[in-house]
């Protein structure tokens, strides 16, 4: 592998616009490496690599201080519109869409001059953590080419993982950029609810997605939400300050209060809140009342389904993949009754996290509750002998997590049989910088990051 494609996103950016390096030249050990590479994973789907040299020769012969994102190469999640770039949602019904516009995410990117060079795969539609779909086929996890990579950013964590990328969107509804950065060894955050919409136009009261960042480093990661949200007027290329870990409150919970959850897994939460309560943290087993988060997360993403699919023709419906016909038809059983119900169970839980939060400034837990699993098997069906009724019940760990409207990042925080697992760092609504801060302290001491797939490192 180029030496260059093992630099963070900041050493990039500061090798570009020292001009140690050109844009054109770090392009290049991208487009190199993708081919030799992604044959053996499926992660980037579509490539648009001569429009990609013309943007970099152009910013070449321009002011590379001008934006965050300078020359850097980034490829795009397949469920976001990118202008004059084919995007399928992983859907035979828009195998050959090319929208017409960007969505805001990728227009705040590229203003902030990073490079498009193509888009990573997706489940059909972003459903189901599990990144396959009749388009594209599925993406392997790197640290093991039969297991899943996650979804539904898994294209996306691993462009990341196998050094294609060095930063990547994602977006998230019941864990898409936590599940598959537990998977692959990288980063994903959630940020809080609506910091960053799906969109910016249209109601998102009742709406539990996001979009967000993902990187191999908690400083990579904060580089990318900063031009996402795109709040401070003078953005400036510094890395993040450490939160100091020293008399930090700290939760950490195996299970969420009940979930089902491998051992290794457990044993990974453990050995990190251990290692916290050496670094001088305050460190105790605690975890918030998630009671209802089930309804609520079921209810409002039986909601959203309803709302996007029902308006499909009935020949497209044949199109679309069992599980989410499912899903529809639970939404289409859900009347004004089941909306108000979980609307005020979503509160009381916000309520009852707000107050956890007065004790707490971290609660760490699982990501996933299962490790990367074969790619035949669609989804888990049973863990420590608890049946999984529906293909959204895995996943838990994270899905009521998401409906505390909480900032939430997967770190990397060891392997189980050659497999990756991460820990779920989570802290109170709008915390998001004090998370990012706090992460990257525990990062230091708790990231495996750095150990590559085993196929990147030759003999």
């Amino acid at each position: 592998m180029n030496e260059l494609l093992l630099n963070d996103a900041h050493t990039m950016r500061e090798l570009l616009i020292t001009r140690s390096v050109s844009a054109v030249e770090l392009l290049n050990a991208h487009i190199e490496h993708i081919e030799q590479v992604n044959d053996q994973v499926n992660a980037i789907v579509t490539t648009c690599f001569d429009k990609a040299m013309t943007r970099a020769k152009a910013l070449d012969d321009s002011d590379l201080e001008a934006g965050l994102l300078a020359g850097i190469p980034i490829p795009h999640k397949d469920l976001v519109p990118t202008k004059d770039l084919r995007t399928t949602y992983g859907s035979t019904l828009f195998r050959d869409h090319v929208p017409a516009q960007n969505d805001y995410i990728i227009d705040r990117m590229q203003q902030a001059g990073a490079i498009t060079i193509g888009k990573t795969n997706v489940p059909e539609f972003g459903a189901g953590s599990h990144t396959f779909n009749r388009v594209f086929g599925p993406t392997n996890n790197p640290y093991n080419f039969e297991r899943t990579c996650g979804g539904s950013s898994g294209g996306a964590a691993v462009a990341l993982a196998t050094h294609m990328a060095v930063l990547a969107d994602g977006s998230d509804l019941g864990g898409s950029l936590r599940n598959p950065a537990s998977f692959c060894n990288v980063i994903g955050f959630r940020p809080t609810n609506n910091m960053l919409p799906p969109s910016l136009s249209g109601d998102h009261s009742r709406n539990l997605a996001s979009l967000g960042p993902m990187a191999r480093n908690v400083d990579g990661v904060a580089l990318l939400f900063e031009v996402l949200r795109q709040e401070h007027p003078n953005p400036t290329l510094s890395r993040l300050e450490p939160l100091s870990l020293t008399g930090l409150r700290i939760a950490f919970t195996e299970d969420f209060g009940g979930l089902p959850v491998v051992p290794e897994i457990r044993s990974v939460v453990q050995r990190v809140a251990s290692t916290l309560l050496h670094a001088g943290a305050h460190v105790e087993e605690a975890t918030p009342n998630l009671s209802g988060a089930r309804d609520i997360f079921q209810t409002l993403r039986g909601l959203s389904f309803r709302n996007r699919y029902d308006s499909f023709s009935a020949r497209e419906k044949t199109e679309l993949k069992p599980t989410i016909l499912w899903n529809l038809v639970l939404g289409l059983a859900i009347d004004d009754e089941d909306v108000q119900r979980a609307q005020r169970h979503r509160q009381a839980l916000r309520n009852r996290v707000d107050t956890f939060f007065e004790d707490y400034d971290l609660l760490v837990g699982p990501t996933t509750q299962v490790l990367p699993f074969p790619i035949p098997v669609e989804w888990i069906r049973e863990i420590e002998g608890v049946p999984m009724n529906t293909y959204i019940d895995w996943m838990e760990s994270c899905s009521w997590i998401t409906t505390t409207e909480c900032p939430a990042l997967s770190m990397p925080a060891g392997f189980a049989d050659g497999l990756p697992v991460g820990v779920q760092l989570i802290a109170k609504r709008d915390a998001d910088m004090e998370l990012l801060r706090i992460a990257k302290s525990v990062e230091t001491m708790v990231s495996t990051a750095d150990v590559l797939p085993e196929f990147l490192c030759g003999d």
